[in-house]
């Protein structure tokens, strides 16, 4: 049960910081939402970071790990919404918005991982 509290707590923490970032940084006059982007690569970042400390020498303990990772990062990030604003971008017919979110988002996101885990190296 405790493992569940501190995933509901990290995740709650991810969401809210995740909907400030959106409120700021998102606007639908500007085409690209940059608040989602921005929260999806800074927790690609931040996860990165975190499961290479819990890799490196046990740095982070279980709980901890789901409290950072599973718990802020999940609700952090968000793939739903990101799948969603794409729709929005397809359905415009915005085809160039739809493939530089998308590409960018996938490319810098999983650079944003690596990136982490070799600064904890």
């Amino acid at each position: 049960m405790k493992q569940v509290l501190l995933v509901f707590l990290g995740g709650g923490f991810g969401s809210v910081l995740r909907y400030l970032i959106g409120k700021f940084l998102n606007s639908t006059e500007n085409g690209i939402p940059y608040g989602t982007f921005a929260a999806n690569i800074l927790g690609s970042l931040l996860i990165g970071i975190i499961l290479g400390l819990a890799a490196k020498n046990d740095s982070l303990t279980q709980n901890q790990t789901l409290l950072l990772a599973t718990g802020f990062c999940g609700g952090f990030t968000t793939f739903s919404t990101f799948a969603y604003e794409n729709h929005v971008f397809l359905k415009s017919g915005d085809f160039t918005s739809f493939a530089i979110y998308t590409i960018a988002s996938f490319i810098i996101g999983f650079l944003a991982v690596f990136a982490g885990m070799y600064l904890v190296k």
